[in-house]
């Protein structure tokens, strides 16, 4: 059986509201179309701060009405969670038709992909029982926050390759006190998020049984 076919967008750094108009507007287009393929988005942002449609602020340190920290709720689960260059975010768009229609599932094969990424370095990412993410020796490395809507999937991972983590200390991310926020820098000496960028690509085809086609853009606006 011929595999299904995915394109990625590798667009390097992107703000995050053009992230995130970009996702919807590919969301939008595939509930029309169902038959568009599936396609990730594989970037990182400039330093922000997001929580979940149903977020408390309680996990923010500061006021978001005056701080200068750029800040936006928006509609995946999930709590509060930072992205800053160093972090690589993945935004899958896939049609769940295709695969299967149970968002538990799809979490977990998000948290495999971070897991098989991760595994060629030579280093053993776990699951922590009852939590979502990703963690190497108790610290987290990878989170997952999504949103689908009519089995069209958005928003996604991010996995902390070599990140400023003061941007952390500001909040409870994901709502969790009692466990560090880490880096693969950490553990793999320079480390840098362009050679983490493929492997979570060739992970992310494996573990979705996909062949990955390169999409060449030069704007976030081209779709």
């Amino acid at each position: 059986m011929q595999q299904r076919q995915c394109q990625l967008w590798d667009l390097g750094l992107v703000p995050y509201l053009e992230a995130w108009e970009l996702q919807r507007s590919l969301v939008a287009s595939r509930i029309a179309n169902p038959e568009l393929p599936d396609t990730l988005l594989l970037l990182e942002h400039p330093p922000v701060y997001t929580l979940g449609q149903g977020a408390t602020p309680d996990f923010l340190k500061f006021d978001p009405a005056s701080s200068p920290f750029e800040v936006h709720r928006i509609e995946r689960g999930g709590e509060v969670t930072y992205h800053c260059p160093g972090q690589v975010v993945g935004y899958p768009i896939l049609n769940l038709r295709h695969y299967q229609l149970d968002l538990h599932w799809y979490l977990r094969q998000l948290e495999e992909v971070a897991i098989g990424a991760i595994a060629t370095y030579g280093l053993l990412a776990e699951r922590i029982p009852g939590l979502t993410g990703v963690w190497i020796e108790g610290c987290k490395v990878a989170a997952m926050g999504i949103k689908v809507s009519r089995w069209i999937t958005f928003h996604g991972f991010a996995l902390n390759i070599n990140p400023d983590l003061s941007g952390f200390q500001h909040i409870i991310p994901c709502g969790i006190s009692d466990k560090p926020v880490g880096s693969l820098a950490q553990f793999i000496p320079n480390i840098e998020p362009v050679e983490v960028r493929q492997r979570l690509a060739a992970s992310f085809a494996t573990v979705f049984d996909l062949e990955l086609v390169h999409h060449h853009c030069t704007s976030v606006g081209l779709r």
